[in-house]
């Protein structure tokens, strides 16, 4: 027996080193385990018998029992018990052992400190508690550690829950405890100690502006607190509608050009002579020719110079508005300036001389384009979403706006007087779009219905809304006046028709853009063969109107691709605007 154990130690002596940080690396034999081992044969390679490796096996797994699983640990020689499994795991390795991590895990200048499942607010509470009173929750067993005495006579309260009442008897029992002390009994009346919220108290101290309006009682309020219920005040006002309107914005704009007008006494918006349509056949644009780059924010919106296309107008979310040259030396001719907050909308007179915007600072304004001049400011103390001008050359002093308060308000320019209120929508109104021939106008909302109107008559001669539809914030109508094009927020554009039913037009349906959630702008080429839009992962798509397929999809900008506009005379040109704040022109 002592030749075997003696062959066993010399056999243990030459095993290789095991990892110090192994789970079985203890090398101490266990009660439990056989110090037998079997006799090594003189050959180099020693057989192993069965016996040998079950008694092995069953030692490491006995001294393994005895320590908890190693979470890191990716393989177990022997089969943990139900205990083991569901027994605490082991924290984190110590972050100052002699292993060369110290400095690595060390995340603080006194050392290595874990984040814990425990709120800011709810720690202070307690450490504040525990340092006042010498007891505090803990939190991992729900009972309370430190001065239990304590605890049971503050019946457990915090630094930060003790009721008002409390607090203003236990100064009073202080002071009424210093008074004594220095030998004068005062007048220290008990029944404030036990309620302090009296009139007695009240008179004394002054200090609560709830305290009752008593008869011979007058609360004083601070500056402070005077500003603070007139501001309030104020919003209260406004969010009713009957608080003061928000002060407009000093405007101003500065012209970027080399000169206003050239050696003929022409103006720089005049349309250059050479401006025609080479041809009525349109065709999808391959590439890049042109990029605007001069907003600090997104580009909420873009519009073509009516009919000529050789300026381009921007409306930014950096509360400016820009106009840019196309044709000769495509840089930014004029900025505008005048909203306070970021610009909603933009829309162009029939000749383009004017324009109007809206802000989200809730005004409306007609501006002159070439000059920079605002003509006219409006209001009604609420977002206006969309705005457009009656396209007939008789009413172009006509102003329709889709508010946020869901009302189409109409003004007429030279007045500056409201002159018709269309009040029917559930949610705000995102867009105004006139049809047949301009008798009446298409209205989208936020309550997902379509509504017609005649215009200058403040009721609905056609109400659309299925279960199936959703909101729909960019309409635009076909050039041949019969169809609108509405793109809708479950990624589809639908055709309606404007025709006296206003029907759906359910074989034409334009899908495979992402638009969920944003507002992209729908519209159609010169010639009404294709259908093209942006989407929110900052492409444009290109739809045939008649098979309704995909004919082509262009990588346009970082972020959304919110607005895509066709030129009205280059029947391959393509302006683009996104939230990056870039204005691309293809081709």
């Amino acid at each position: 027996m002592d030749l075997l154990q003696s062959y066993a130690d010399d056999e243990t002596a030459e095993s290789p080193p095991q990892n110090p940080n192994s789970q079985t690396s203890d090398q101490s034999p266990s009660p439990d385990s056989s110090p037998i081992r079997m006799l090594p044969s003189k050959s180099a390679a020693p057989k192993v018998d069965d016996t040998m490796l079950t008694l092995t096996v069953a030692g490491e797994a006995a001294r393994a029992q005895s320590k908890p699983l190693d979470p890191t640990q990716h393989l177990v020689g022997f089969n943990p018990t139900y205990e083991q499994l569901w027994a605490p795991i082991y924290g984190p390795a110590h972050p100052y052992a002699k292993d060369g991590l110290a400095q690595g895990l060390r995340n603080h200048k006194l050392g290595f400190v874990e984040n814990a499942a425990i709120e800011p607010f709810v720690f202070d509470e307690q450490y504040n508690t525990f340092q006042k009173y010498g007891y505090a929750v803990d939190p991992s067993e729900n009972s309370y550690i430190g001065d239990l005495d304590k605890m049971k006579e503050c019946d457990a309260i915090s630094v930060y829950n003790i009721p008002q009442h409390e607090q203003k008897k236990r100064k009073l029992e202080k002071k009424k405890e210093k008074m004594e002390e220095e030998g004068d009994e005062g007048d220290v009346d008990m029944s404030e100690v036990e309620n302090p919220a009296t009139d007695t108290w009240l008179m004394k101290n002054r200090k609560s502006p709830w305290a009752g309006k008593k008869e011979g009682l007058q609360v004083e309020l601070t500056e402070e607190q005077k500003k603070y219920a007139e501001e309030y005040a104020k919003k209260k006002g406004e969010e009713r509608g009957g608080g003061e309107k928000p002060e407009p914005l000093l405007e101003k704009s500065t012209f970027h050009g080399k000169e206003e007008k050239d050696y003929q006494g022409r103006s720089w918006i005049a349309p250059p002579k050479d401006a025609k349509a080479a041809n009525d056949h349109c065709f999808i644009p391959k590439r890049l020719v042109h990029t605007w780059s001069g907003h600090t924010k997104g580009v909420s919106a873009i519009r073509f110079f009516p009919k000529h296309g050789h300026l381009i107008l921007s409306a930014g979310m950096d509360t400016k508005v820009k106009i840019w040259d196309v044709y000769n030396s495509g840089k930014c001719m004029r900025t505008y300036m005048g909203h306070s907050k970021a610009v909603r909308d933009i829309w162009f007179c029939n000749d383009g001389s004017k324009f109007l915007t809206a802000g989200y600072d809730k005004y409306i304004k007609y501006w002159d384009t070439e000059t920079g001049q605002v003509i006219q400011t409006f209001t009604t103390g609420k977002i206006p979403y969309v705005v457009r001008l009656n396209p007939d050359e008789d009413k172009q002093n006509v102003l329709l706006a889709g508010m946020s308060d869901k009302k189409i308000v109409q003004w007429d320019i030279n007045s500056g007087q409201i002159t018709q209120e269309y009040d029917q929508h559930l949610g705000a109104v995102n867009t105004i779009t006139f049809v047949d021939n301009n008798r009446r106008f298409v209205t989208s909302s936020d309550d997902k219905s379509l509504r017609v109107w005649e215009y200058g008559i403040p009721v609905v001669i056609k109400y659309i809304s299925e279960p199936h539809m959703h909101s729909m914030p960019s309409i635009s109508p076909h050039p041949n006046g019969n169809w609108i094009a509405a793109q809708s927020l479950d990624n589809q554009i639908l055709i309606y028709s404007t025709r006296e039913r206003f029907q759906l037009n359910k074989k034409k349906r334009f899908a495979g853009h992402i638009v969920a959630g944003y507002a992209c702008q729908v519209n159609f080429s010169p010639d009404g063969r294709f259908v093209l839009s942006g989407d929110g992962e900052g492409r444009c798509w290109f739809w045939d109107w008649k098979s309704c397929k995909v004919f082509r999809t262009l990588k346009c900008h970082d972020g959304v691709c919110i607005g895509a506009e066709w030129h009205p005379l280059e029947q391959s040109k393509v302006a683009t605007c996104g939230w990056d704040g870039l204005i691309k022109y293809w081709d």
